[in-house]
């Protein structure tokens, strides 16, 4: 099998660095897992080592943040330790072969759109939500960056419509006030919680608590499902995509995926528009899947 057959994928997590090696098939042949470095020259050097264990083939990187469209610097990365480097340039210097670096949410987008939940669609809204709110776009199979390579930050949108109960806008890490994913996150469950109650508990506590029908727990998870339907009508009607694709954590609560579709609708421009949702069919193996495919 000839080595431009083989595709390496890696993906950056803030705790762990994940590869994999798809073959000329599409199978996964290789798959190696390290704790992430806390520092970037160390991560690079892992990252490095990954590569060369797995072999020969393209190499696909998906990562937290964005690289500036002109220059290149790494931004906007919860893994603080990148930001304002020459991630790329570093990479290919340290694994001696042409590097595509992306955003990790466009990886996860990229890969359930090929043969994941969003295959077969034209254009796929991907969301993965865990302690954040990412976003992708992807359209008749190509990652939709924009011109500042910020297309599809659904998670620093303003969260629409609000209401008393979202008010006053929450501030968010990037220094504006109510963007989305300080309330649709599990970051946003925990704050939103605190706020009306005093109570200060981990998400998966507070889904706990509701599951057994504690009114605190049900009304938090009832005002986070209603705030993810509001975001994805704002994005409908901006983009109308093909289906939503749901990924991340909290993906796995059928509030924000299977009972999701009906509430998006009274939100849209019609009232009447119908969502498809869908969940990740590749789950937590989405972004480093879709590294790999980054040179498809």
């Amino acid at each position: 099998m000839p080595v431009s057959n083989r595709r390496i994928g890696v993906d950056i997590g803030g705790t762990k660095i994940d590869a994999i090696v798809f073959d000329s098939h599409d199978q996964i042949i290789f798959e190696k897992r390290l704790a992430t470095p806390k520092a970037y020259e160390p991560m690079v050097k892992a990252i490095a080592t990954l590569v060369h264990e797995a072999g020969q083939g393209s190499v696909g990187i998906g990562a937290p943040g964005t690289a500036h469209p002109t220059t290149g610097v790494w931004r906007n990365s919860n893994y603080l330790p990148a930001n304002g480097q020459q991630m790329e340039k570093d990479l290919v210097a340290a694994i001696g072969r042409p590097v595509r670096v992306e955003n990790d949410a466009n990886c996860f987008a990229l890969s359930e759109a090929k043969d994941g939940a969003g295959a077969g669609y034209g254009v796929v809204a991907f969301f993965t939500i865990g302690t954040g709110l990412g976003g992708g776009l992807v359209v008749d199979g190509k990652i939709i960056r924009g011109a500042n390579a910020e297309a599809a930050e659904f998670g620093h949108t303003g969260l629409p419509w609000m209401t008393e109960q979202d008010w006053p806008p929450v501030k968010c890490f990037c220094g504006k006030q109510g963007c989305a994913e300080m309330y649709v996150s599990g970051t946003g469950l925990e704050m939103d919680y605190k706020r009306v109650t005093g109570t200060a508990l981990a998400g998966p506590q507070i889904i706990t608590n509701a599951r057994l029908g504690e009114a605190q727990g049900l009304a938090a998870l009832k005002r986070l499902q209603n705030r993810f339907a509001r975001i994805c009508a704002n994005i409908l009607n901006v983009i109308d995509p093909d289906v939503f694709v749901m990924g991340g954590g909290l993906s796995a609560l059928p509030e924000l995926v299977e009972e999701l579709a009906p509430l998006i609708s009274p939100y849209t421009f019609s009232g009447q528009a119908k969502a498809q949702v869908q969940r990740a069919k590749h789950g937590g193996n989405s972004g480093v899947r879709g590294a790999a495919r980054l040179w498809d």
